[in-house]
């Protein structure tokens, strides 16, 4: 059943994932009694988790949309941050999420939302193992016995880093979107704090996100141009 869950999920989760979100901006009671607490966990969660991502594409790129928006792959990468953990992408993912919940404060989104997300890639996980078990038989079964995964282990990394050369542009043109997003969400999320305490635009501690937001947009306009160029490439 998980297998057929995950295939779900994989195919429909970009439509899925952002209506879960919703709870992201909904009243209701807080997480943590302390608002800055919240903010700075947050953050702090969300950078590792585009960290995360960032040094798994930047070592050793995989298709991650499949193919047809279904469960596929050509060969079984183990090399680079595959070699410490068999999940990295989807384990920053749910970094990039709990920070969102962390800087909404929300208790409504990590008591629905988050373990929603938590299932959602447990059952992706689930299928995409199938589909690479049946496909690469012992080869995957002698993979998953040497790395765990969702856990992240950091031995022989030092190795991994020197073996491999980081590919900084194809972490901006394949990262370039969920990293907009992700800064988006939480400058919206701050300025909804200042707002639903009833201060306007002109309230100082809105600016420094409105402008934050602002350059983000402006970056992610201009890296899409350049991508859609062909002046920057994953190559």
């Amino acid at each position: 059943m998980m297998v057929a869950i995950g295939n779900f999920f994989f195919r429909y989760r970009n439509g899925i994932f952002p209506l879960v979100c919703v709870f992201l901006f909904l009243g209701g009671p807080t997480l943590l009694a302390s608002d800055q607490l919240a903010v700075a966990l947050g953050f702090a969660t969300g950078l590792a988790g585009m960290g995360l991502r960032g040094m798994t594409v930047g070592l050793k790129y995989i298709k991650r949309g499949g193919l047809h928006r279904q469960v596929y792959a050509t060969t079984l990468v183990q090399e680079g941050m595959f070699a410490h953990c068999r999940n990295p992408l989807y384990v920053g993912n749910i970094l990039n999420f709990t920070g969102l919940g962390l800087i909404a404060n929300s208790l409504w989104f990590m008591c629905v939302g988050f373990p929603f997300f938590v299932f959602a890639f447990l059952a992706i996980v689930a299928a995409e193992e199938n589909f690479l078990r049946n496909k690469f038989g012992a080869e995957f079964d002698a993979y998953r016995q040497r790395v765990s995964r969702f856990g992240l282990s950091l031995s022989g990394f030092s190795r991994t880093w020197q073996s491999m050369e980081f590919n900084w542009q194809r972490v901006v043109v394949k990262e370039h979107g969920s990293i907009f997003i992700w800064i988006a969400t939480a400058c919206v999320l701050m300025c909804k704090r200042y707002w639903r305490a009833g201060n306007p635009f002109s309230n100082p501690a809105v600016t420094p996100w409105l402008w934050l937001l602002a350059v983000s947009t402006v970056a992610y306009a201009l890296t899409r141009y350049l991508k859609k160029s062909r002046i920057l490439t994953a190559d």
